[in-house]
């Protein structure tokens, strides 16, 4: 019983050895073939670098043109962001220029070159001391496209020998102008949600109802697009305000001396004497005929009324010693 059992033990032994003996070998065979480079034929080796220089290229090319045309889309994003924006321009100019008509007739053609036209023009005569000397003061104001305003206020403010003031406005209603169009959108449809409840009605009074609402909603409407269509006039069409004058008179101021200071004084000095002279002679030319009509008439009366006082005074006198 015991060798039995020593002979199985000594069996399995040897079955355990032969198997880990297999087992090693087997992965040194993997480990020596894995180690060994993979001989392929020079053929099939330039075609798979061929093959892969060509998928790199591709690779690369494709990177680039997909990073091209992402900052060519953002860039076509922003220049059609930018050419959608609503900006009303204004410009305020006052020049100084040698002929104001002839220069109301160059600014006219300008608005005209550039497509625009006049809105306004208004003249008016400057008051000055000589009639010859009077200038007129011009104002101007023209409308040009949004696209040729620069040009244009360019061409006008060449025109000024003299610039006196200068003012550009820009106010940007992009964002009232989409939020004016959400509010049509969302009116029109309410309209129509409003329009399709009064055809599936059947009574009159809600009937009624609901024509009055359509009418408040389409009241809504037209004062919206009105204002819409006041933001795209003005933004399409920029304002320029142009006031033209003619150079003021310069006055000069010369120096004076002794004689010509004498001769001043000499010449106040007549002029206040003959002033004096011409008072005297129109005071009296005013006294003869009140002195005639008013004066004299006065004066007899008062010396009657006093001589006939003293008549009676003396009459008095007399009578009180008689009667003594």
């Amino acid at each position: 019983m015991k060798s039995r059992a020593l002979l199985l033990f000594v069996l399995s032994a040897f079955i355990f050895g032969s198997l880990s003996c297999s087992a090693a070998e087997q992965r040194a065979s993997n480990t020596t073939a894995a180690s060994q480079p993979v001989t392929l034929p020079e053929a099939e080796r330039t075609r798979i670098a061929a093959t892969e220089k060509k998928e790199s290229a591709v690779a690369a090319s494709y990177g680039q043109s997909q990073q091209v045309s992402l900052n060519d889309g953002e860039r076509i994003e922003e220049v059609s962001a930018a050419a959608d924006r609503k900006i009303i321009r204004n410009a305020d100019l006052t020049i100084e220029v040698a002929s104001p008509p002839e220069t109301q007739h160059r600014i006219v053609s300008i608005a005209e070159a550039h497509g625009g036209f006049v809105v306004t023009s208004e003249a008016k005569q400057r008051d000055g001391g000589d009639s010859a000397n009077r200038t007129l003061d011009i104002k101007l104001v023209v409308r040009i496209p949004e696209d040729q305003f620069g040009g244009a206020l360019d061409k006008i403010r060449g025109l000024a020998t003299n610039l006196n003031h200068e003012n550009v406005t820009g106010q940007d209603v992009t964002e009232e102008f989409i939020d004016l169009e959400a509010r049509i959108k969302t009116q029109k449809a309410l309209e129509a949600q409003f329009l399709q409840i009064m055809r599936q009605t059947g009574k009159i009074v809600d009937a009624l109802e609901v024509q009055r609402q359509i009418a408040d909603v389409r009241t809504e409407i037209e004062r919206l697009e009105g204002r819409k269509r006041f933001l795209e006039n003005r933004s399409s069409l920029s304002t320029i305000t142009v006031n033209i004058q003619a150079p003021k008179p310069i006055i000069t101021v010369t120096e004076t001396g002794f004689r010509q200071s004498v001769r001043d004084s000499v010449s106040d000095s007549v002029e206040l004497g003959s002033g004096i002279v011409l008072f005297l002679v129109r005071f009296a030319m005013v006294m003869v005929p009140i002195t005639l009509l008013l004066l004299l008439p006065c004066g007899l009366l008062v010396r009657y009324f006093m001589r006939r006082l003293k008549r009676i005074r003396l009459a008095e006198a007399l009578s009180t010693p008689a009667a003594g």
